[in-house]
């Protein structure tokens, strides 16, 4: 049974995992660089240890620091969270030639499904729907034009080791294609090492809808229902949901199916995801697998609001080797969750990362409202590492009641000291496309300039706000809690003169 677990992450998510384990009774042990010493996760957990400079790859990247801090705490256990090296097979299969227990599943299924192109044909091979497309071993300009000729346009050309839309472009006619390629293969090579393309038939406006899935070590693997994720700006998700509304019952019982047979395809264990492309609405709507997460997802707190299961204690009971308490039909779905990522951006300036000290932090509070944060009042945010600060949920009976939660929490929830996309959220969660549930995959790009709010004010007259603020010269939190106009849920609005120039 794990006693002593290293979490090899930071921010929020190491919070997260440092709270399970004061609920499980397990010991923490917190990494942080010097970036983030004194940061919250640093601070909440039993044992500490600096592991290297504020750059990821001399710190949270190291394999030998994370190891060298796991024998000089005497953990018996590594939880990696997601991001740096949650889908690295070399850092599993280290974990466990280390004798410590890998919150995660094996580094084989790791390797299996990383590779876009791998994990297409055990998806394949396990009768799961795929994109038509061609990964052509000839990866020449020739050969990757023939395979595009093939495959039709529009198409997609992927980097076969990529996420996050590196290496990923759309290419409409076949003029633009060899462009296209060489600036796919740069990109990809830079960010993955690896400049192997696939090409993937283009849906138009596809959602994207994932699966949760949990296996354990006696090979029983169940799905815990879907996430809708199709709100992302340049493939990357800023708000997330379940249930989709798109789906009808019987699409939902045959995506579950789908992704477990996927799963048991590499003897999954642990939390993963099968991240699905839907075509269409309703019945008439056609999924289509689009690659596998093996790691515990940004957005795992919405599948947690509507099934009730706690998926960090999950992983550390299917680590202890505790086979899974549920069967498929005792899993249920129950009311309506919404996520909004809380990024230190901003929009107006084309969503530039931020950093600075947090001036002012007051989470919002009341029922149906859950926090998870990688910061507090006070805190520096580095530019070393991904924007996301915090994750708000808000759950209730249904959707327009989860939706009405979320505004009412993001109008209550000031961050000061660095900007963010707050006021953005606000505007997007009133937007009519996104309240009458017809969102897409691209719905986000397009709208993303009809949703940025104008610049905020400067620095010295937010320090003039808060004062008058906190004195009661403004109702708190923000003025008047009216509804209505976007701009009144500005809190810049709000403020009226105070958020004027001088």
């Amino acid at each position: 049974m794990i006693a002593r677990l290293l979490v090899a992450n930071r921010g929020e998510i190491a919070v997260r995992i440092i709270r399970a384990c004061r609920e499980a009774g397990i010991e923490s042990v917190a990494v942080c660089s010097e970036a983030d010493e004194g940061a919250p996760h640093a601070v909440l957990a039993d044992h500490l240890v600096m592991i290297g400079p504020a750059p990821a790859a001399e710190s949270y990247l190291d394999i030998g620091r994370l190891l060298d801090a796991a024998r000089a705490t005497g953990a018996d256990a590594v939880h990696p969270g997601y991001g740096f090296l949650s889908e690295n097979p070399a850092f599993a299969a280290a974990c466990a030639d280390a004798g410590l227990t890998f919150v995660g599943p094996t580094a084989d299924a790791i390797e299996r499904m990383g590779s876009k192109t791998g994990a297409r044909r055990i998806a394949e091979a396990a009768g799961v729907p795929v994109v038509p497309g061609a990964t052509p071993a000839d990866q020449s300009p020739a050969g990757l034009r023939a395979a595009a000729e093939h495959v039709g346009y529009p198409l997609l050309l992927k980097a076969s080791a990529g996420g996050g839309g590196k290496g990923m472009r759309v290419v409409r006619t076949a003029g633009e294609f060899d462009e296209a390629a060489g600036a796919a293969r740069r990109e990809a090579a830079s960010a993955f090492g690896d400049g192997t393309l696939y090409v993937e038939r283009y849906l138009e406006r596809p959602r994207h809808v994932e699966i949760q899935v949990l296996g354990d070590h006696h090979g029983a693997v169940v799905h815990l229902f879907e996430r809708e994720c199709s709100v992302q700006r340049r493939h990357q998700k800023v708000v997330e949901e379940s249930p989709c509304l798109a789906i009808t019952a019987g699409l939902r019982a045959r995506m579950g199916e789908a992704a477990v047979r996927a799963a048991q395809a590499v003897g999954y264990r642990s939390a993963g995801t099968i991240e699905f492309l839907v075509d269409g609405t309703g019945e008439d709507a056609r999924f289509y697998f689009l690659e596998m997460n093996t790691r515990l997802q940004v957005e795992h707190p919405v599948t947690e609001a509507v099934t009730g299961v706690d998926l960090v204690r999950a992983q550390f009971d299917i680590a202890n080797g505790q086979p899974l308490p549920w069967t498929q039909p005792a899993l249920t779905q129950r009311g309506h969750a919404i996520e909004c990522r809380i990024y230190a951006e901003d929009p107006a300036q084309g969503f530039v990362p931020q950093a600075g000290r947090v001036l002012l932090y007051r989470e919002p509070t009341g029922p149906g409202l859950r926090i998870d944060a990688g910061i507090v009042e006070g805190a520096e945010v580095p530019v070393h590492y991904d924007p996301l600060l915090v994750k708000l949920i808000a759950a209730a009976e249904t959707r327009t009641g989860a939706i009405e939660r979320a505004r009412a929490a993001l109008r209550q929830f000031p961050i000061l000291g660095v900007r963010t996309n707050v006021p953005f959220l606000l505007r997007l969660l009133s937007h009519p496309a996104f309240l009458a549930a017809t969102i897409d995959t691209g719905f986000l790009d397009r709208e993303a300039a009809n949703l940025v709010a104008p610049p905020a004010p400067a620095t010295t007259h937010l320090a003039l706000a808060v004062a008058a603020s906190l004195a009661g010269a403004v109702p708190a939190p923000f003025g008047p809690a009216t509804t209505g106009t976007a701009a009144v849920h500005d809190p810049w609005s709000a403020l009226g003169d105070w958020s004027r120039p001088a």
